[in-house]
């Protein structure tokens, strides 16, 4: 029997290439699109039912939607009010805040401005001044994908505490080197401040703005007028959607605004309804729009790759990944899906979902807290285009994945109910003075003529009274987009920690 050895290297090349050539199975078909046009209309007709019957269940009080098929808008419609107690309605120029789905749209101004699809993995390496890791062979390693795709080692969410805490941009991006980090490109966590880095250096290395950068990018190419990165841009709008939130009777009012000019790329965008319409023909037409290439069809298929798990599974039960500003997935028929949701607890959801091999997508955009309306007019969308019908009843699914979602950091302790026998607090003079954190800042606490307890946190600062709890503990209510409800504040040893700010180990801040 002859043998590799025996042949010789040439031989050998030869025989494994004839070998591979006779014995390789062939691989299996591309997909193929399965949606007819017919199918398309169908899941199109439903969709004003759907809306209106998931706007009745849920209360939110406005919706706008754009469905776009084979380069044409098919649908482009808005249903509701955009404020409650007003009469102005919904239309398709109302302005909405984004909020995450600012992500995909920032990944589209990113794909047109770089030189080269490549340049996404070219190491940031101190083009950010100010920003930093808390290992310097990461700091020095981390490139513009890393940050898109939550593969950094951040934890999850870094940063936004200190947003609710009034602090800017350049603050946070300043001091994420106190973070701890998990293994670099082998962990997943969502991090809206780290994807803001990475923009940030982006429009730096082009000498502009991040708002002059996606103007010039994509909005005023593609014809995206009410488009804006400025928080400024919708509190002016006219036609504008207000968020709201859900009273405990069920109804919504309008109770906070929502600045997001902090991570404005991940989460700071405001459009409508056709502005987001053509963000998705230019998408579904590979970077091109009327005609025009606007970007790179290369640079625009390198942000649908998967970067990284985000999730074993999705609802579905097949793998989730992130790509650069997207959830990347697969379906049963090996299509490439595309989607993301964004949410503010204080007042908006947004959803847009795409199937580029069928050139189909849809963007759902409410004034809402996440209850699950726009992710299951989305899903319901394209389980009736594929199926006839929606396969489940996918709202109380999502809106139980969003509950979920904003309970986490709850304390497990119920501070409006001290314990029997509680210790009483110590006088006021033990608590009161001036406390350090290298992350947090300043913390001060103050007594008031009665010994009332204040706590301050933050640059402007946010005030909040303490209540007693026991001995040396306290509590106070939270407040701001990632508020946990009441939360316990310890003095211990010349230390003050706070629990909702502790959960990375950065919530003690020392007396000075």
């Amino acid at each position: 029997m002859r043998t590799l050895r025996t042949l010789g290297a040439a031989g050998a090349a030869a025989l494994l290439t004839a070998s591979a050539a006779t014995a390789a199975p062939s691989p299996p078909p591309a997909p193929r699109p399965q949606l007819t046009d017919a199918a398309v209309g169908r899941a199109v007709a439903a969709l004003d039912g759907s809306i209106a019957g998931k706007m009745r269940r849920t209360g939110v009080p406005g919706v706008a939607v754009a469905v776009v098929h084979n380069g044409e808008v098919v649908y482009l419609k808005g249903f509701g009010l955009r404020r409650t107690g007003e009469s102005a309605k919904v239309d398709p120029d109302t302005v909405f805040q984004l909020a995450s789905v600012s992500k995909p749209v920032s990944s589209t101004v990113i794909a047109g401005a770089l030189a080269d699809p490549g340049d996404w993995d070219k190491p940031l390496a101190g083009s950010l001044a100010g920003f930093a890791l808390k290992d310097p062979w990461v700091t020095s390693h981390v490139t513009p994908a890393d940050l898109f795709s939550h593969r950094s080692g951040l934890p999850d969410h870094a940063g936004d505490l200190l947003e609710d805490l009034g602090y800017d941009r350049a603050y946070i991006l300043d001091h994420l080197r106190e973070e701890p980090l998990t293994p670099f490109r082998a962990s997943y966590a969502y991090t809206n401040f780290g994807l803001t880095a990475a923009a940030e250096a982006v429009a730096r290395g082009q000498g502009v703005s991040w708002q002059k950068l996606s103007e010039d990018t994509l909005f005023k190419p593609a014809g995206m007028t009410r488009t804006s990165t400025e928080f400024d841009a919708y509190a002016k709008a006219p036609d504008r959607a207000w968020g709201h939130v859900r009273n405990p009777d069920g109804t919504w009012s309008p109770r906070y605004v929502r600045d997001a000019d902090a991570q404005t790329p991940a989460g700071g965008a405001s459009s409508t309804a056709r502005d987001m319409s053509r963000w998705l023909r230019l998408h579904l037409d590979t970077g091109s729009l009327d005609g025009k290439r606007i970007v790179p069809a290369d640079a625009l298929a390198r942000t649908y790759q998967p970067e990284i798990v985000a999730q074993a599974v999705t609802g579905r039960g097949t793998p989730q990944f992130y790509g650069l500003g997207w959830n990347v997935s697969y379906d049963d028929a090996g299509r490439l899906r595309l989607s993301h949701s964004g949410g503010f607890a204080l007042g908006v959801n947004s959803n847009v979902t795409m199937l580029p091999l069928e050139r189909l997508g849809i963007v759902v955009l409410t004034n809402g807290a996440p209850v699950g309306l726009a992710d299951s007019v989305a899903l319901d969308f394209f389980d009736t285009a594929q199926y006839g019908k929606p396969t489940t009843d996918w709202l109380p699914l999502v809106a139980a994945s969003y509950a979920q979602t904003f309970s986490v950091g709850r304390s497990e302790t119920d501070y409006a109910h001290p314990p029997a026998g509680a210790k009483p607090a110590r006088d006021s003079a033990a608590y009161t003075g001036t406390y350090d954190n290298p992350y947090y800042g300043k913390a001060t606490v103050t007594a008031a003529g009665d010994g009332a307890l204040t706590l301050s946190l933050g640059p402007k600062p946010m005030r909040f009274p303490l209540t007693h709890y026991d001995g040396d503990t306290f509590s106070f209510e939270t407040t701001g987009e990632n508020a946990v409800g009441r939360t316990g504040v310890f003095f211990t040893d010349g230390k003050l920690r706070v629990e909702y700010l502790d959960e990375n180990h950065l919530g003690t801040f020392t007396r000075q």
